[in-house]
């Protein structure tokens, strides 16, 4: 993954990293408000040997910061402890106050910093005062020479504990501020493990991940397509429409060598928009002039010529068991060049009805009179028509919808093709995002539209006069 990949992950999963980051803080802010306050008080002490000569005092000094390293261990052992928690009549043993006490030695000095912690400010100011006073006479003791010579090693309180105003623990400040940075961190990681467990496809990119096939165009998605399936006649100047076009004019261009006449249009899954963009792309080859018959191949859910407002009594199924000629269910839309033919009756054997031998006669003939063929099929995972009817027709055709299927799902659904050695001849990408972190930036969503001249002052008065006659 490059930055690219990494910033679209942030504009796709930006909830789930606030959520978590949120989540984070929250937790970070009930812990700040259940820890109890815990306050500290500091003493500190200096260590000198007693000498008055100039040497001896120098060599004393040495020996002073050498052994100041061991007296901050001896600080927490019960030496020194166990007489501080009879003096104060302390609740407690030497371990368990030890924890409490932290004793560091500044670099290259011989002072000794002594912290204490309670959650009773005055109860440790109380300990640090006595632990500094105990120190300082256990060290006598452990360092006189014999009982009738003082010890060299002399301690000092150079400063005494006070009573802590304020509680060093907890802090809410940073505990709120590593709750954001865990927060972020984690949702990030969040965000990335859900976007690499999604394996739904959301745009080209997600298809290159799946197939070598080629992406021979691609539908934006478009929320009034079900008020609007046939786009190219409701608005053939707008982006959806141009869409199909270029669409048309790739197909024009694959498989140049055999150039197939037929083709089947199918998908993985119900929903992905087959039908509709095989009813675009026949009103797109019309519009150039071609003669195009549109089959209503889908014996089970059929939808074609309910989208065209047109009848379905009778049509392919007809054809197939011999109860009508083609001439006689060919329904010609409009005064365009397309001929279309229904799916007639719902056929109780679908698939043997595709796969017969009727069939692949009915296809030939329609070859030999119209340029192209276009079939629209029923998905490839539900049922086998699809895959029966790639072996009959010059191509197939695969629209993969975004947000609808998975990738796992259009591996099955091309392998199913590759099983019966279907030609494909590319996919078509519907549904692409146009807005949010999958919007693909390389397709052109404004319209291109003719500029007509601009309408002289009579010619609205006149267009507001026949509105308002009802012309």
């Amino acid at each position: 993954m490059d930055l690219h990949d990494y910033l679209r992950v942030v504009r796709k999963r930006w909830r789930t990293i606030v959520a978590v980051t949120l989540a984070l803080v929250a937790v970070a802010a009930l812990v700040t408000l259940w820890s109890p306050k815990v306050y500290e008080a500091r003493t500190q002490m200096f260590v000198s040997t007693t000498s008055s000569d100039s040497t001896q005092l120098y060599q004393g000094n040495t020996f002073t910061q050498q052994r100041v390293k061991s007296y901050s261990d001896i600080i927490t052992t019960p030496t020194v402890l166990d007489p501080v928690i009879k003096e104060l009549g302390l609740k407690t043993d030497a371990d368990a106050l030890g924890k409490k006490i932290t004793a560091s030695v500044p670099l290259d000095t011989v002072l000794i910093d002594v912290m204490v912690d309670d959650t009773d400010p005055q109860q440790a100011a109380r300990i640090a005062d006595a632990v500094g006073k105990q120190f300082s006479q256990s060290v006598a003791e452990l360092e006189r020479v014999s009982d009738d010579k003082a010890s060299p090693v002399k301690v000092s309180v150079v400063r005494p504990p006070s009573t802590p105003d304020a509680p060093v623990s907890p802090k809410p400040l940073r505990n709120v501020a590593l709750g954001v940075v865990l927060g972020l961190m984690l949702g990030l990681g969040a965000a990335l493990l859900r976007d690499l467990l999604d394996t739904s496809i959301r745009g080209e990119r997600d298809i290159k991940d799946v197939t070598d096939e080629t992406v021979i165009g691609g539908i934006m998605y478009d929320a009034d397509s079900t008020k609007r399936p046939l786009i190219v006649q409701a608005d053939p100047h707008g982006p959806r429409a141009e869409a199909f076009r270029a669409l048309r004019t790739n197909l024009q261009f694959i498989d140049a060598a055999t150039h197939p006449r037929s083709m089947t249009f199918t998908s993985s899954l119900p929903g992905e928009g087959k039908t509709t963009t095989t009813a675009n792309l026949a009103i797109s080859m019309a519009a150039a002039g071609s003669r195009v018959c549109l089959v209503e191949g889908d014996l089970r859910r059929p939808r074609m010529l309910k989208y065209m407002g047109m009848e379905n009594s009778v049509g392919l199924t007809n054809v197939l068991i011999g109860q009508a000629d083609l001439d006689d269910v060919l329904q010609p839309f409009g005064g365009s060049n397309i001929q279309v033919l229904g799916a007639g009756q719902i056929p109780p054997n679908p698939s043997e009805l595709l796969g017969s031998e009727a069939m692949s006669r009915t296809v030939r003939e329609l070859e030999s009179r119209f340029d192209y063929v276009i079939i629209d099929a029923p998905p490839l995972l539900p049922v086998t028509d699809a895959a029966v009817l790639s072996t009959i027709t010059g191509g197939v055709v695969v629209v993969v919808g975004c947000d609808i299927v998975h990738k796992e799902q259009l591996t099955r659904g091309l392998e199913s093709l590759q099983a019966v050695n279907g030609n494909v001849l590319g996919l078509v990408v519907n549904r692409i995002p146009t807005k949010g972190a999958d919007a693909e930036t390389y397709y052109y969503r404004e319209g291109y539209a003719p500029q007509l001249p601009a309408r002289t002052r009579k010619e609205r008065a006149k267009d507001r006069r026949n509105e308002h006659a009802g012309v």
